[in-house]
């Protein structure tokens, strides 16, 4: 399988880029995991229950084994989440919650909570959390032990990840014994391989320009289907010029999203109006759009006080920098954003980094502008405390725009109190609102998942959420 980049880390108590996050749920499991309809099903725990809003108790799938031989207990996940508390990582901020987690005996688990969070659940779901054997040092990462369907055989950072099955997965073994990752950057070579035969398949990582031409490859099948991916432009609002609402309506206003979509996506994406995915149960379709409209985009920067300066005056009404990874197909999107705020004005320098460093920058806030996507998480409706929460900055979550909205606050822990779905759902609708009136985001659009094979598998099963779990059940004609 080709991948256009390498996972950062394989301690999936860190990971959150879209492939480490996929590369770890082969490798480990969580308590709980989604079904085919989103809801909680068991994963590591076979059972579990809620006697009182403080309090939630896990009973333990037994015989469950680490890749190393030794059975996983209600000690490891104790250590696990106690863990996070020491190490740096943004998954801290969704425990914050978490008083104590205690092991009573080996097969259960009790968690209690500072203050009820409806949301809980979510964060225990894999791969939001993988559960690691109690007394991992901090250099796990070097030797990842997990109880998932593969373990690690080995791991070139940026070059190749080898994984093999583990024979005795609680579930059976995968019907594929190897995976190889290949890391291969360039999209142009990722096609070659594929065209060659040298690679059997790729997911998400073939631009569109190059699908039209794989398509047409006698060994090679391409099938697509709309995805819960979310792509999104994200606003540092320190910034002292993107603290102003109307510099950030400018910037949504100038970006032509349909002629992006049109021309780099070759139309595998769909337009995005919330963090949530459409088929979301608490989606709200009714939120302020900013449709391409650059003569807007001129009004607002003369209101926020950006006039044109013409041609006597300054080259252009105001300067950002534009944080982005090199991966052909987000310096291709970084460009043309350049070239559609040119036109209104807004000089636009593209700064290019390795994909974890562009992750450590956003999370200590050095940024004006990136542009992400969120994979997974945004399937669950803790997603709006996780980002939007004022006090969710890094270590603490993904508020790494420093977004404040006390009337966001107040909703999102009156949601994390009640259980009545109808008011949660109204509460989320509400959220979505306004923050789209507020932009801390510009919603961009849910790139379809897009797989590229050769015709030798079978079997091949894409899910919405993107994931790589469907490689442990392909077979090979």
């Amino acid at each position: 399988m080709a991948l256009e980049s390498s996972p950062t880390t394989l301690d999936p108590r860190i990971g959150t880029s879209e492939v480490t996050a996929h590369v770890c749920e082969l490798m480990f499991n969580s308590l709980l995991r989604r079904d085919s309809n989103f809801q909680f099903a068991p994963d590591l725990a076979e059972s579990w229950e809620n006697p009182d809003p403080l309090t939630y108790l896990f009973h333990l799938r037994r015989g469950v084994l680490f890749h190393d031989g030794r059975e996983l207990t209600s000690a490891d996940v104790k250590f696990t989440l106690d863990s996070l508390s020491l190490l740096a990582t943004p998954k801290k901020g969704s425990f914050a919650k978490l008083r104590e987690v205690q092991a009573p005996d080996r097969y259960t688990v009790v968690m209690r909570l500072f203050q009820p969070y409806q949301e809980f659940l979510t964060n225990l779901v894999r791969p939001a959390i993988g559960i690691v054997p109690a007394g991992s040092g901090p250099d796990f990462f070097r030797r990842p032990v997990g109880t998932g369907p593969y373990q690690l055989a080995e791991f070139q950072p940026e070059r190749t990840l080898r994984l093999k099955a583990f024979d005795r997965y609680f579930e059976g073994p995968p019907a594929v014994s190897r995976l190889h990752f290949r890391i291969i950057p360039d999209d142009t070579t990722r096609a070659l391989e594929l065209e060659r035969g040298s690679v059997d398949l790729a997911l998400n990582s073939v631009p569109g320009d190059m699908l039209l031409r794989l398509q047409k490859q006698p060994h090679l099948r391409v099938e697509s289907a709309p995805g819960v991916r979310y792509q999104y432009l994200a606003f540092n609002l320190r910034h002292p010029a993107l603290s102003k609402l109307k510099v950030r309506q400018a910037i949504a206003s100038a970006i032509d999203r349909d002629g992006i979509m049109r021309h780099l996506y070759r139309n595998f994406a769909r337009k995005a109006s919330s963090i949530l995915p459409p088929t979301h149960w608490a989606y709200e379709p009714q939120t302020k759009q900013y449709d391409y409209d650059p003569s807007r985009a001129r009004r607002l920067l003369d209101e926020a006080g950006y006039p044109d300066p013409g041609t006597g005056g300054a080259p252009a009404r105001l300067r950002l920098a534009y944080t982005a990874s090199p991966a052909a197909e987000f310096l291709q999107q970084a460009q043309i954003i350049q070239h559609d705020l040119r036109a209104v004005g807004i000089n636009l320098e593209i700064r290019t980094y390795e994909l974890a460093t562009v992750l450590a920058d956003v999370r200590r806030g050095s940024f004006d502008l990136y542009s992400l996507r969120w994979v997974g998480a945004n399937l669950f409706t803790d997603i709006f405390s996780f980002v939007f929460y004022s006090r969710s900055v890094p270590p603490l979550g993904a508020n790494r725009g420093h977004y404040a909205n006390p009337r966001v606050d107040r909703l999102l822990d009156q949601a994390n109190q009640t259980p009545d779905i109808g008011v949660r759902k109204q509460i989320f609708s509400d959220v979505q609102k306004i923050v789209a009136e507020d932009l801390p985001y510009v919603s961009l659009w849910y790139p379809d998942n897009v797989v590229v094979y050769n015709r030798r598998l079978e079997n091949v099963h894409v899910v919405p959420s993107g994931d790589y779990l469907f490689l442990k059940d392909i077979r090979i004609r």
